[in-house]
């Protein structure tokens, strides 16, 4: 199991993965870098606090913070709730409240493997398409989005979205070591990948000047565009909450925003 390694094993593993020289954490972390080696190497044991600290001056997750701290023999500290838990009932209000509030455009809650959590009413009608097999619970949203029988067909502009979702995916990895999103990404990347990589020239409203990538979506009323923003939960100190993400699709032309506005049939 992973929390069986040494401790030095994984400050090393994190430290490399964020492109730090000993010397480089050792001065974020104001210790010296020979006793951060002794660390790596077990010559030396950390204390509690020098176990987060150092977790802290990495950005690692949460969940993997837990990890660290038993591999040095100490108790998680981080606690781990379903988001049905009474003690986040206000959480799960907070996420019910912004998902309705940005009606009449789509949004969803998403976990850390970008399983689907939540979503507004304005979601239903755009995922219709997708065959059946993809909406069994625990529904993945990039699997949704990507996958053949998912909505890739009713993606306008599929290779930029698609490379896109799988840069993002990328960088989540890169950030969490997630053995899951790496398995996940070999799968993505496996789907047949359509050619080009632009959108399809005139279809856009706006071109965003290269700051975002809308979505495309093809439907019965023409073609809706949107662009997404990302919204976390601010120094949480629960890896439930840590890991929970809302995205909020907003009308990237006015023809979009029109539509959703007066309710026409996607």
């Amino acid at each position: 199991m992973e929390n069986t390694r040494p401790i030095g094993d994984h400050l090393r593993d994190w430290r490399q993965r964020r492109r730090l020289s000993q010397l480089d954490l050792a001065l974020e972390a104001d210790i010296s870098a020979k006793h951060l080696s002794f660390l790596e190497t077990g010559r030396a044991r950390p204390s509690r606090e020098m176990v987060l600290h150092l977790a802290e001056r990495l950005d690692i997750p949460l969940r993997e913070r837990n990890v660290l701290l038993l591999s040095a023999g100490y108790a998680p500290v981080f606690a781990q709730r379903p988001l049905g838990d009474p003690a986040l009932r206000h959480v799960r209000h907070a996420v019910d409240l912004v998902l309705k509030g940005h009606e009449p455009y789509p949004a969803i809650a998403v976990d850390r493997h970008w399983t689907l959590i939540a979503h507004n009413a304005a979601v239903p009608a755009l995922i219709a398409a997708a065959d059946p097999s993809l909406m069994q619970p625990p529904v993945n949203v990039l699997r949704l989005s990507l996958h053949p029988k998912g909505l890739a067909s009713r993606i306008a502009n599929l290779p930029e979205w698609r490379a896109h979702l799988l840069m993002r995916l990328r960088q989540q990895i890169d950030v969490t070591a997630d053995g899951e999103l790496i398995r996940l990404l070999d799968e993505l990347s496996g789907y047949p990948a359509p050619g080009g990589g632009k959108a399809p020239r005139g279809t856009l409203k706006e071109d965003f000047a290269g700051v975002v990538v809308p979505v495309q979506f093809i439907t019965d009323a023409g073609v809706l565009s949107f662009f997404s923003t990302t919204t976390i939960f601010g120094t949480p100190v629960d890896v439930t909450l840590s890991e929970l993400a809302i995205e909020s699709f907003f009308p990237a032309d006015a023809a979009t925003a029109e539509k959703l506005r007066g309710d026409s049939r996607l």
